[in-house]
């Protein structure tokens, strides 16, 4: 259930969707030089949901469908 069909992030979610959104459908979590890695199949919408959850951390969808949330820049922690 990967696709349109699936709620926008401020939207609730409900058991139909449970097992496709992030963080409830991750594959599996790594560590990488400071980066959680998050592997899935994951679209811009899991991304907002992801930011939501790191405040401050950057947070990119890779080409994969992976989530990545790396450290927060210096000037970042400055800017807040």
């Amino acid at each position: 259930m990967f696709g349109p069909d699936l709620p926008e992030p401020h939207e609730p979610i409900d058991i139909d969707v449970y097992w496709h959104r992030w963080p409830t459908a991750i594959e599996q979590t790594e560590l990488v030089n400071g980066t959680i890695v998050f592997t899935g199949l994951f679209d811009e919408r899991d991304v907002a949901i992801a930011a939501r959850a790191y405040p401050g951390r950057r947070v990119h969808l890779g080409e994969d469908g992976r989530i990545e949330v790396h450290p927060a820049r210096p000037e970042d922690l400055l800017a807040g």
